[in-house]
């Protein structure tokens, strides 16, 4: 039976009480202690048989060796996960990191698009003639009305009539 026990004993300390349940069967009980503060309470699980004297002395030892087991492989399953969590996050706020660097980069190396920049028209020298912009809003007489239906009252004449400009 303790041989079965070492291997849990390494870590920690094992309580175990007997008890007489009547007059012809015994009660088990083997509690793990906790090894540190922040353990999973999972690996301080007690284990209970009861059964009679010969019962106990002939299968409590096999099922202590596969409790001892058990509890071994929940403990690495544990260590395993608890590691994998702690890369996983890891990973992530790398990743993070890495994003949050890169828009920082991508803001200071794109041109201030608050002023939109116009290239500069050059200046009609012909009279007579309008620019693209200056025939695209001016109407022509006897056109369509325009984009809303409203027709502009058209400039006044800039020829003089008589002696006065009107």
């Amino acid at each position: 039976m303790f041989t079965e026990l070492m291997p849990l004993l390494a870590g920690r300390t094992v309580l175990i009480t007997v008890a007489r349940v009547d007059d012809k069967t015994l009660r088990v009980n083997i509690v793990p202690a906790q090894a540190k503060a922040d353990e999973n309470p999972a690996l301080a699980t007690p284990l209970t048989y009861t059964g009679s004297p010969e019962e106990l002395d002939a299968e409590l030892g096999k099922h202590l060796a596969s409790y001892v087991q058990v509890h071994q492989q929940t403990a690495s399953s544990l260590a395993e996960a608890k590691a994998s969590m702690e890369a996983a996050a890891k990973a992530a706020q790398e990743e993070a990191r890495r994003k949050a660097e890169e828009r920082k980069k991508a803001t200071q190396k794109a041109p201030d698009k608050s002023v939109p920049t116009v290239p500069a028209e050059p200046a009609s020298t012909s009279v007579g003639t309008a620019t693209p912009t200056e025939a695209a809003s001016t109407p022509a007489s006897g056109s369509a009305p325009g984009l809303f239906g409203t027709n502009a009252p058209e400039p006044a004449s800039t020829q003089p009539k008589g002696g006065l400009a009107l």
